[in-house]
């Protein structure tokens, strides 16, 4: 036991007190929310207005596209779905939807220009001379048959990869046209909205009590959790397979044999390297959790009508649970994995096998997040190897009963039992083999040695 006790610690702290460590640790909460709001600040970013020319001979789309994306329409349009999302708005949401309502002012200026009498090519070519000139951003072109639902409407832009412009466009011209269509056949277009307006649909759960409850952000923070247990898993597997390999290539191996049985050094190396995983996933879970608290009041002045979910000590004990049993799991196949190579490139080819085996779990996630009681999320939760990632979910989603986490648990135990005492046979013989690649009946061979 001290021998053990001894490796473990020296695996901790070889892991946990590099700079890569620290540095991934620190920068793991940075980058994630980064992740969320770098993007919303990107896509904040208002652009320069389109200075577009529209020929429509008919004179009846073009008025109407002009009105649709006027400003004061584009802002009355963006409110309305805004308002449509979120019921019963605050102050402060009012305030800050209309600071957001403000970049589409402008976002399109018409450029006048007379196309009576001239042939479709000569107003082509004169307008792409003026795009080429600089003078214009795009030009569009509405066909005079605008009522087929076959007809073609051309646009023209410099700024053709603008997807922000295009959906713009295509949507008030589709508005447009609906509406000159409705027009033309004589029917109210004010009755007609009147009539289409969409019904009210509020969504709710209701557990298996009959209570009716909103917590719509339990799979969430299930899911989140197991994306994080994922990348843990991942990342420590790989180390462990790498560390296996180069204390094969440098013969360090020889040495410890000397020192300690085989399998006191393969226990002791999962154990140590698997306590520095959950030293820096509870680092993580920690820093979010504080985050969350800070963050916590702005969050339900913004969202009012969002739940919590609600985590309890037995949840964390629970995740605690599945992260080593993942962790063991996963760590047990890239060691078997390091014990049969010879370099770590050559180990790097046979861990996309487990590495597909843990994307399988994490797939599995998104059919567990749709229905948490159905067949398919019942069996995904506690089938090894995708365990430690759905099961996670289940549990925030709606704890599932006793006997299903305490048979997950059993199966994914016995199944790491297994998994110990054949990548031990191997490690005990294949940390000694050199310069040369084990094939699969020697490796068969080792197993079956006692």
């Amino acid at each position: 036991m001290q021998k053990f006790l001894a490796v473990v610690k020296h695996e901790y702290k070889k892991v946990v007190f590099k700079w890569t460590f620290l540095i991934g640790t620190l920068l793991f909460p940075v980058f994630a929310i980064g992740f969320a709001v770098v993007p919303a600040l990107i896509f904040s970013i208002k652009g320069e207005p389109t200075r577009i020319v529209a020929v429509d001979k008919t004179g009846k789309i073009a008025p109407r596209l002009k009105a649709n994306l006027s400003a004061e329409k584009m802002r009355d349009r963006a409110e309305k779905a805004s308002k449509d999302a979120m019921k019963d708005l605050t102050s402060s949401q009012e305030e800050k939807m209309k600071r957001d309502m403000a970049r589409f002012q402008d976002s399109f200026i018409f450029v006048e220009y007379n196309a009576n009498g001239k042939p479709i090519e000569q107003i082509e070519r004169e307008l792409g001379g003026e795009i080429a000139a600089g003078a214009l951003d795009a030009y569009l072109i509405i066909p005079e048959n605008y009522a087929d639902g076959k007809a073609d409407f051309q646009f023209f832009s410099r700024k053709s990869g603008d997807f922000v412009i295009n959906e713009t466009l295509q949507s008030a011209l589709n508005d447009a046209v609906r509406s000159q269509r409705l027009a033309d056949a004589n029917i109210s277009e004010d009755k007609l909205k009147e009539l289409s307006v969409d019904v009210n649909l509020k969504v709710a759960k209701v557990d298996e009590a009959g209570e009716k409850s909103d917590d719509d952000m339990g799979f969430l923070a299930g899911f989140a959790i197991a994306f994080m247990i994922y990348l843990n898993l991942a990342i420590y597997g790989q180390m462990i397979m790498s560390t296996v390999v180069e204390e094969k290539e440098t013969r360090v191996a020889e040495i410890l044999f000397s020192s300690a049985k085989p399998f006191e050094l393969m226990m002791g190396k999962l154990v140590g390297v698997g306590l520095a995983g959950l030293t820096q996933f509870t680092i993580w879970i920690t820093s979010a959790a504080v985050g969350a608290a800070f963050a916590l009041p702005y969050l339900m002045a913004a969202y009012p009508d969002a739940s919590i979910p609600a985590i309890t000590v037995l949840d964390i004990v629970y995740f605690l649970i599945y992260f080593l049993i993942g962790f063991f799991l996963y760590a047990s196949i890239f060691a078997l994995i390091g014990s049969m190579v010879t370099t770590v490139q050559e180990g790097g080819q046979f861990a996309f096998l487990p590495v597909m085996l843990m994307l399988g779990g994490f797939y599995f996630s998104f059919a567990v997040i749709r229905d948490t009681n159905s067949s398919l999320a019942i069996w995904a939760s506690i089938v090894p190897f995708i365990a430690p990632m759905t099961m996670p979910i289940r549990i925030l989603a709606e704890m599932p009963p006793l006997w299903q986490i305490a048979l997950s648990i059993a199966v994914n135990v016995a199944t790491i039992t297994g998994l110990i005492w054949l990548a031990s046979r191997v490690y005990r013989v294949g940390m000694l083999m050199y310069g040369k690649r084990a094939t699969i009946p020697e490796v068969w061979k080792w197993i079956r040695q006692s």
